[in-house]
């Protein structure tokens, strides 16, 4: 024996437009230079190691690593593809929805 219970559609929910979609493509695309960076920096702190540039700008301390930077330069770049994902509606091509 099966007992089926039926519930009622109810009301539907609204969705509404994502109003800040440019604000995070904006902030998106203005992660990746800061990516760069970082990763510029982590890269400078490899070859001070190695002896083959200056001393590194940061002698002692937790910025003074090379892991650091360059984790924050993929963080950064990780939040930077998300935000430009969420920024970009869906089923856009990428031409302005044109």
């Amino acid at each position: 024996m099966r007992v089926r219970i039926r519930f009622g559609r109810g009301a539907r929910i609204a969705h509404k437009p994502h109003e800040k979609r440019h604000v995070a493509a904006a902030v998106g695309s203005l992660l990746t230079p800061a990516a760069v960076g970082a990763s510029i920096l982590g890269l400078w702190r490899i070859a001070a190691d190695l002896k083959w540039t200056s001393e590194f700008a940061i002698p002692n301390g937790f910025f003074s690593h090379w892991q650091v930077w360059l984790a924050a330069a993929a963080l950064l770049q990780l939040c930077s593809h998300l935000l430009g994902r969420y920024g970009v509606p869906h089923g856009s091509n990428g031409d302005g929805g044109a």
